[in-house]
Order: structure tokens, then C-alpha cells, then sequence
């Protein structure tokens, strides 16, 4: 019976790295395989993803148009329907406790798709017309908080 000891690769299967750059005798000293001068015969010297080599790189071959908007808000959307899951009262704490929004730093705005049957207080940054006529028409009531509500008044 064979041995762990006694195993090994068959013959030829395995091959001895190339080892570069060890003198002329080696048959691989001098330049080590990387020819002569120039940036990737040196010493960390890689061409960059972007270089190209004299043709017009890609970033400046594709048009340009538009602009990003640094006074954007983007808010975290909530619909009617999804209120039905939280018990009480409605606000970004309790949305984020049901997982419906990913934070509670971010705005959020209520959309009127689905129906609300029961009346509650519902809290968020903003509302759409049909969400807040929704809401009311339930018995409840939309209540605007942050920045806007003192701009709304």
C-alpha cells in the first residue's frame, strides 16, 4: 500500500519557473526578457489603462453634454400601499424600522399609488396631491416636516 510520503507528481508534469535575470550564463541576464529601455523595461513600469499611445483617448472621443445638478435632492419614495404594514402613526423612524427606507438623514416623499383604509398621522418630507388626498379622505392627516413646512406656511 503507497504512503503519503511516497507520492509525487508524475515525471515531466511539473516544469521549474523561469528564473530571470540571475547573469548572461543563465540565459536570461542582461535585459531579462524585457528588451531594451523604454517604460516597461523599467523597474514598476506599467502603461496606464488609459493611455492610449498617441490616439485620441476615449474620454475625449465621446460627446459631453448636460451637468450635474449640486442643488438636486433625492428623495427615498414611499407609496400609499406600503403604509398599510406599520401599525400608528407613519414617520421616517417608523419607516425605517419596517425597512421601507434605507435612512432616516435622507428625505422622503409619499406617493399615492395603492390605498391608505385607516386614518393615521403621517410625517415625511414631502407628498404627492394624490397621496395626501388619499390620506385625508381616510380620515387622516399629512403633516409636511423639515425645511419645506416652513416654507409651505
Amino acid at each position: 500500500m503507497a504512503n503519503l510520503s511516497d507520492l509525487s507528481p508524475s515525471p515531466g508534469s511539473r516544469k521549474r519557473r523561469k528564473r530571470i535575470g540571475r547573469g548572461n550564463g543563465s540565459g536570461h541576464g542582461g535585459t531579462s526578457t524585457k528588451g531594451h529601455k523604454g517604460l516597461k523595461a523599467r523597474t514598476g513600469g506599467k502603461v496606464h489603462p488609459r493611455r492610449e499611445g498617441g490616439q485620441t483617448p476615449l474620454i475625449r472621443r465621446i460627446p459631453k453634454r448636460g451637468f450635474t445638478n449640486i442643488e438636486r435632492v433625492e428623495y427615498q419614495v414611499v407609496n400609499l400601499r406600503d403604509l398599510e404594514r406599520i401599525e400608528g402613526d407613519v414617520s421616517p423612524e417608523t419607516l425605517k424600522a419596517a425597512g421601507l427606507i434605507g435612512s432616516v438623514h435622507r428625505p422622503v416623499k409619499v406617493l399615492g399609488t395603492g390605498e391608505i383604509a385607516r386614518a393615521a398621522r403621517v410625517s415625511a418630507h414631502k407628498f404627492s396631491g394624490s397621496a395626501k388626498a388619499k390620506i385625508e379622505a381616510a380620515g387622516g392627516s399629512a403633516s409636511v416636516i423639515g425645511p419645506e413646512a416652513s416654507a409651505a406656511s
